[in-house]
C-alpha cells in the first residue's frame, strides 16, 4: 500500500525497511530510554525482553505520565494507519525531546496469513524486529491458548471420570481457542470415536484474540489477579442452572503457571530506537481490543507521555478502551488522537477504490460525517481530540485543505502527518500538537454509563449514543439471559459489544454515518473472569475466516532464512 509523499523515490515494502534496521540491544535501550537497570531485563533474543514484575512494582510510588489514545475512523480498503500513526508519533515525541514511550497490542497470526497483514507499524514508523512481533513473538499467544485449552481439556476429563459437579454436558460454555482464521472449527462436535474419547457434545473453536483468558490477561493487575480472575471463568451450568467455575476444577492454578512468563510485559523498540511495550492482543471488533494494563500502567510510571492504542475505529476500540480498560484499572486519558486519512474519507463519501487517486472534494466532504461523529463521540467521554491526517502521496492541496478546514467547524485541529515517510521527525507536528492537548487541563474524563445501569441499557446506550442507531432488538432468550446475569450479581459488568468495524451499523456495506437503523443482539456471553459481558451483534464471528487469497499464498522464507511476503 503506497503511502508518503516519497513512495516513489523509496519503493521499499515495510518487510524490506524493518530489516534493513540497526537495532540495538534491548538491554540498552531499557537502561538508556527507560532507567531500567539490566538485572529486570529479561531478554529473549538481543532485540526483545521482557521486564520483571517485581521491578514493575518497585515503581508504585512514581508519578504517573499522560496517557494518550490513538484511534481512528471506520477502517476501509483504501487504510488508515493507526498503528503507524501510534508508532511515528512515539518517535516524534523522542524528537521533540520528550520522554515517551508506546503501549501496543501484540498481532495475532490469523490477520498476518488473513487479509489485515501484520501489525507493527508501517514504512518509516514501525515497531521491530517486526519478523519475531508478527509471528511467534515471545510465546505470549501460545500461553493464553494453551491455559484456555487446558481449562477446555479439565471440563472434559471431569465428565469422563464421574462428573462430580453435576456438569450439564449440553450446557458447557467453554469454548477451545487457537491463533489462526480456520472457519470450519467454529462449531464441531467433540469426543467421537467410542467409549474412551468421551461424551460426544456440540463444541467450538474461538481466536485466540476472542478468549476470555486473552481479556482476563490484558485486565490483570497481577500475577495474583490474574490467578483470581481465572478461578472467576464460568465454564459450564448444571442441569438446575448453577455455574460452574474453573476454580471448581481447580484448573486456576494450573493455568496461572502456563501464563507466570507472559504477564510480564515484552519491550522492543521503534526504527528510531524508542522503546515500546507490546504485550497482550485481544481483537477491538469482537475482544475489548486493548493492551494489557500491567504494560499500560508500568509505561506510565516510566515516562512522561504513553502513547497506546485501541483496535479498529472509536465506535469499538476507543468506546472499549473508555468504558472497559480505563473503568477498570482507574485510567484517565489526556488526550486522543483520531486518525483518518483522505482517501478513506473519499471511500466513506462513495468513491470506489480505484478511482480514490482522483481529487474530489465533495466526495471527502461526504465521508467527513463519519470522521466527524466519531470527534463528537469523543467528547461525550471528555477527552478532548486532535485530528492526524496520514498522508498518501496522492491527496491534493485542495483535499488537505479542506479536510482541516472541516475540522476547525468540529473545534478540532487537523495535523497532517508524514511518519510513514519521514519517521517520527514527520509527525512533529503532531507531537506537539499532542503535548499541548494533554497538559491543557481540558480533559474530563468520564463512563458512557454508570455501572448500576441494567445491561441491556448500557447496550442500548452505547447503539444509540455512539452508533446513531434507532434502537436496539433481540429476541426474549437474549434478554431473559441479561435479566439472569443482573440476578446472578453480574449487572455492574460493563459491555464489550462485538460487532462489524466497518459501520457504526452491524451492516458491514454501511459507511459514512448511518443514523436510525436497528442493532441486531444475536448472543450474548457472560466474561465473568474478565467482568464484562459480551454481546455479538449482527453476523460477527468469533473464529474469523481466511478470503478468498489469503496472504499466507505469498509469504516465503528464503535459503538463508529470511522472510519475504510478510507485510
Amino acid at each position: 500500500m503506497a503511502r508518503g509523499t516519497d513512495q516513489h523515490r523509496n519503493p521499499k515494502s515495510d518487510i524490506e525497511i524493518a530489516q534493513a534496521a540497526a537495532m540495538r540491544p534491548i538491554v540498552e535501550v531499557a537502561e538508556e530510554k527507560l532507567g531500567i537497570p539490566e538485572e529486570a531485563v529479561s531478554p529473549y533474543g538481543r532485540y526483545k525482553a521482557k521486564i520483571s514484575l517485581d521491578y514493575i512494582r518497585s515503581l508504585g510510588g512514581s508519578p504517573d505520565g499522560k496517557l494518550i489514545l490513538v484511534t481512528a475512523i471506520n477502517p476501509t480498503p483504501a487504510g488508515e494507519g493507526k498503528t503507524t500513526t501510534t508508532v511515528g508519533l512515539g518517535d516524534a515525541l523522542y524528537h521533540i525531546g520528550k520522554k515517551a514511550i508506546l503501549c501496543l497490542r501484540e498481532p495475532s497470526l490469523g490477520p498476518c496469513f488473513g487479509m489485515k497483514g501484520g501489525a507493527a507499524g508501517g514504512g518509516y514508523a514501525q515497531v521491530v524486529p517486526m519478523e519475531d512481533i508478527n509471528l511467534h513473538f515471545t510465546g505470549d499467544f501460545h500461553g493464553i491458548a494453551t491455559a484456555n485449552n487446558l481449562l477446555a481439556a479439565l471440563i472434559d476429563n471431569h465428565i469422563y471420570w464421574g462428573n462430580e459437579l453435576g456438569i450439564d454436558p449440553r450446557r458447557v460454555s467453554w469454548r477451545r481457542t487457537m491463533d489462526m482464521n480456520d472457519r470450519a472449527l467454529r462449531q464441531i462436535v467433540s469426543s467421537l470415536g467410542g467409549v474412551a474419547n468421551g461424551f460426544p457434545r456440540e463444541d467450538g473453536f474461538d481466536i485466540v484474540p476472542a478468549s476470555e483468558v486473552m481479556a482476563v490477561f490484558c485486565l490483570a493487575t497481577d500475577l495474583d489477579d490474574l490467578r483470581h480472575r481465572l478461578g472467576n471463568i464460568i465454564v459450564a451450568q448444571t442441569r438446575d442452572r448453577k455455574a460452574v467455575r474453573a476454580a471448581d476444577l481447580k484448573a486456576a492454578g494450573a493455568m496461572a503457571v502456563l501464563l507466570k512468563d507472559a504477564i510480564a510485559p515484552n519491550l522492543v523498540q521503534t526504527l528510531e530506537g524508542n522503546p515500546a511495550f507490546i504485550h497482550g492482543g485481544p481483537f477491538g471488533n469482537i475482544a475489548h481490543g486493548c493492551n494489557s494494563v500491567i504494560a499500560t500502567t508500568a509505561a506510565l510510571k516510566l515516562a512522561d507521555y504513553v502513547v497506546t492504542e485501541a483496535g479498529f475505529g472509536a465506535d469499538l476500540g476507543a468506546e472499549k478502551f473508555f468504558d472497559i480498560k480505563c473503568r477498570k484499572a482507574g485510567l484517565k486519558p489526556a488526550a486522543a488522537v483520531v486518525v483518518a486519512t483522505v482517501r478513506a474519507l473519499k471511500m466513506h463519501g462513495g468513491v470506489a477504490r480505484d478511482a480514490l487517486r482522483q481529487e474530489n472534494v465533495r466526495a471527502l466532504e461526504g465521508g467527513f460525517a463519519n470522521l466527524a461523529r466519531h470527534l463528537r463521540n469523543l467528547r461525550q467521554f471528555g477527552v478532548p481530540a486532535v485530528v492526524s491526517v496520514n498522508r498518501f502521496s496522492a491527496d491534493t492541496a485542495a483535499e488537505l485543505d479542506h479536510l482541516k478546514e472541516l475540522c476547525a467547524r468540529e473545534d478540532v485541529e487537523a495535523i497532517i502527518a508524514d511518519h510513514w515517510a519521514h519517521g517520527g521527525e514527520g509527525a512533529s507536528d503532531l507531537a506537539r500538537a499532542v503535548v499541548a492537548l494533554a497538559d491543557s487541563g481540558k480533559a474530563k474524563f468520564q463512563y458512557l454509563y454508570p455501572d448500576d445501569m441494567p445491561l441491556w441499557e448500557k447496550v442500548r446506550t452505547i447503539a444509540q449514543r455512539l452508533y446513531g442507531a434507532s434502537d436496539v432488538e433481540a429476541d426474549k432468550r437474549i434478554k431473559d439471559q441479561l435479566a439472569d446475569f443482573e440476578k446472578q450479581g453480574f449487572g455492574h459488568f460493563p459491555v464489550c459489544i462485538a460487532k462489524t468495524q466497518y459501520s457504526f451499523s452491524t451492516d458491514a456495506n454501511i459507511k459514512g454515518a448511518p443514523s436510525d437503523h436497528i442493532v441486531t443482539v444475536r448472543e450474548v456471553r457472560l466474561s465473568a473472569g474478565a467482568e464484562f459481558v459480551v454481546v455479538i451483534c449482527g453476523d460477527i464471528m468469533t473464529m474469523p475466516g481466511l478470503p478468498r487469497v489469503p496472504a499466507a499464498n505469498s509469504i516465503e522464507v528464503t535459503e538463508d532464512g529470511r522472510i519475504t511476503g510478510l507485510f
